[in-house]
């Protein structure tokens, strides 16, 4: 399959792969020795070896042969917290000896520990911590991240966040797309003006971020300890009149027809889940809104209670995974490892995990022009030491991403600037 062509030659051309396209009928959409051509950031051509149209060297200014090495898609996290000041590793402990995630955040713990860690922290001290967990992201096949703000819980904070987010994607060279999730917790100065904090998210906070060009979408806490239903009503009424999509941290401790809320918005996505009923996910089909499912925190919380994954395939909802990566319930930084505790404790299956952090992943995120390998695709895949999808899943831990191209480019050894840190 091709994609038209004005050059006379494709910028790079990969023979001899194993192609996992997640494209088409068959299993991961595998293609075995195949090709895929790179042009100007796109694929421009992508199919079996033998259906070619010239000698490869006639068609590409650069020819790799990767005898037989596995590619996929370049990986999506679609739900991170990444950018934040400091570390709950105490909080890690306190769970071990029989605090409950509450009951810490009842406490004082939880999100505002790290909300007064993130603003105590210089522009420059964010960016160069984030900077170490983003390039574990990268160097694990991850070509497009998802970062939410929530740590700052206030306008000049919250903006904080937001700009060390964009600068990531600029500094590493790949995609990052922000949330703002100002009603994530209530912060300390108005914890006896519920009220007047979320007119302060709604009416000031979100419109300066989105005249700012800060903020691709919309997110909050719709929990017991989170923001009720009619809150997380009035923040997506103001992110609708600002022409921006929505998503929801929903169902996650209890069950709060969440899901139901963000597809009545025709949302992205619900994520976490666990407490998820049938009456939400028929929401969330009817609405096309994608299942995010977490498995790091489910992991770190030590919960018990599974997402209904058996439901969520009844009515075709489509699964996609992240590794929820934040300083309290979910210190993770693998997608890749996050995929393979979705098969073992989620029981998806390799294929379903895979799809989960790249098709699925991309839909997550309003992305139509990644997720796949397939010809006017954006060039996002990773060459994977690896022959066969599952590999991904199976291997616990460990480096497996060979060489990782975004639009292209070749970007998984870059070597960081002389200003910042390398990642550890």
């Amino acid at each position: 399959v091709s994609a038209d062509m004005s050059e006379t030659r494709w910028d790079r051309l990969l023979l001899n792969a194993t192609l996992a396209t997640f494209a088409g009928d068959a299993p991961y959409g595998l293609i075995e020795r195949g090709a895929i051509a790179l042009h100007h950031g796109r694929i421009a051509w992508i199919g079996r070896m033998e259906a070619l149209p010239d000698a490869p060297d006639m068609l590409a200014s650069a020819v790799e042969s990767l005898d037989g090495a596995l590619v996929t898609p370049g990986l999506i996290d679609c739900h991170t917290h990444l950018v934040f000041g400091g570390d709950r590793a105490n909080e890690f402990d306190l769970r071990l000896n029989g605090a409950s995630y509450e009951e810490i955040a009842r406490a004082g713990g939880g999100i505002v520990s790290s909300v007064n860690a993130t603003r105590a922290a210089s522009e420059e001290q964010l960016f160069a911590q984030s900077l170490q967990r983003a390039r574990a992201l990268l160097a694990d096949g991850v070509t497009t991240l998802e970062i939410k703000s929530g740590y700052g819980l206030d306008l000049e904070s919250e903006r904080r966040m937001l700009r060390v987010a964009r600068r990531l994607g600029r500094e590493l060279g790949i995609s990052v797309r922000t949330s703002f999730l100002g009603l994530h917790a209530l912060p300390p100065e108005y914890s006896d003006r519920r009220a007047d904090y979320v007119a302060l998210v709604c009416d000031e906070m979100l419109p300066a971020l989105a005249a700012e060009g800060l903020v691709d979408a919309v997110d909050a806490f719709c929990e017991g300890i989170g923001f009720t239903r009619e809150e997380t009503r009035r923040l997506f009424e103001r992110a609708k009149q600002l022409g921006l999509p929505v998503k929801l941290h929903a169902e996650q401790l209890s069950d709060l027809d969440g899901a139901a809320l963000v597809a009545e918005y025709a949302g992205l996505s619900a994520d976490h889940l666990e407490h998820l009923g049938e009456s939400g996910i028929r929401a969330m089909a009817g609405a096309g809104t994608v299942a995010v499912l977490l498995p790091g925190a489910f992991y770190a919380l030590r919960e018990t209670r599974l997402p209904p994954v058996a439901l969520l395939r009844e009515h075709r909802v489509p699964i996609a995974v992240a590794t929820d990566c934040n300083p309290g319930t979910s210190p993770l930084l693998s997608l890749r490892l996050a995929a393979g505790m979705a098969c073992t404790l989620f029981r998806l299956t390799p294929e379903e995990a895979l799809r989960g952090v790249t098709v699925n992943a991309a839909r997550s995120l309003g992305l139509s022009d990644r997720g796949t390998l397939a010809a006017g695709q954006r060039a996002d895949l990773v060459v994977w030491n690896a022959g066969r999808p599952a590999e991904l899943c199976y291997w616990i831990g460990g480096s497996l991403a060979r060489k990782v191209y975004v639009a292209g480019e070749l970007v998984s050894r870059r070597k960081p600037s002389r200003r910042s840190p390398s990642a550890s």
